[in-house]
């Protein structure tokens, strides 16, 4: 589907920066171990430098090296809601760097639901990216290809179409799970009963 592969790797390897769509909003992101790249998302969305970005991948296992073991209330979390729109943000191990979380512990993780999303986390080196919504800070987060284009245009160092699979415009749900005790950040797309 994905039709320029080799064009999203090079400008990755390259400290760029993407914009793509996820199955919630669209996203920005560059590979994790590229610090450069990830200030040049902070100044893209002028954001503050004590919001930390997440790690999104394709697959859980992608992402396991970046954590510390999951509490178990964790993993109830992915078996039913990955591939999803919730983000679960946990304790991080030592190859996430402090650069992506603001110094913070914790990390953020998700697996969105989007066909493209996946296969280009497919192709990338690493198979994760730093990401964050494609919009500058305070601003809405951008829903479609079309409002993409319009906050990241000579911003983005390539944005990539979303082939029809659309964002539903909702963004994720947000749950902290440290010391196996679970709480909701923020409540999105996905409605967690504690």
């Amino acid at each position: 589907m994905i039709k320029n592969k080799d064009e999203i790797v090079k400008v990755l390897e390259n400290g760029g920066v993407i914009a793509y769509v996820t199955d919630t909003v669209w996203g920005l992101g560059c590979l994790p171990d590229n610090e450069s790249a990830v200030k040049k998302i902070y100044e893209i969305k002028r954001r503050e430098a004590k919001k930390p970005l997440i790690l999104m991948s394709n697959e859980i296992y992608n992402l396991l090296d970046y954590v510390k073991p999951i509490p178990k209330i964790g993993q109830q979390l992915i078996k039913k809601y990955f591939p999803g729109a919730l983000t679960i943000v946990t304790d991080k191990s030592d190859k996430t760097p402090d650069y992506i979380t603001s110094s913070m512990p914790t990390v953020g993780i998700r697996i969105p639901d989007n066909e493209v999303f996946r296969q280009i986390c497919e192709i990338i080196p690493g198979h994760v990216l730093a990401t964050t919504s494609a919009n500058l800070s305070n601003q809405p987060s951008a829903k479609s290809y079309e409002q993409a284009l319009e906050n990241m245009t000579g911003l983005a160092d390539l944005i990539i179409e979303d082939y029809g699979h659309t964002a539903k415009g909702l963004e994720s749900t947000v749950a902290g799970v440290m010391n196996n005790e679970l709480r909701i950040f923020r409540q999105g797309a996905i409605y967690i009963d504690l």
